[in-house]
């Protein structure tokens, strides 16, 4: 079994959702943020932007309450070809993380668990 369904797997039995990012063709900024977006169904309306996606990952209205757990397969692709690009993702996913989680900024029956894997 690989990391990624591993991961995956952890998720479903702790009874939470697990969606996997495409990291397929993820080789800068805005193809990080498209794979994010399809990867968690945003709306059609998100920005494609920092500011836009850390508003998506900290609203994730559109989706069932509970825990969603983001899973990044291959994301060390993006940090050795884009390395500014991968910070600035990973910056806003770890900020959206952490305003999503028990005692963070936002309020919501929504958590956000993101996991980088290899695989």
């Amino acid at each position: 079994m690989s990391a990624t369904e591993t991961a995956a797997a952890q998720a479903r039995a702790r009874g939470a959702y697990p969606h996997v990012v495409d990291g397929s063709k993820v080789t800068d900024k805005l193809s990080a943020m498209d794979a994010i977006a399809a990867a968690l169904s945003f709306p059609e309306y998100f920005g494609r932007n920092l500011d836009a996606l850390y508003d998506s990952l900290t609203d994730l209205s559109w989706l069932r309450p509970g825990e969603h757990v983001l899973i990044w397969p291959g994301s060390d692709r993006l940090k050795e070809t884009d390395p500014k690009a991968y910070l600035a993702v990973r910056g806003v996913l770890s900020d959206a993380q952490r305003a999503l989680a028990p005692g963070g900024d936002r309020t919501d029956d929504r958590r956000l668990t993101v996991v980088l894997t290899d695989s």
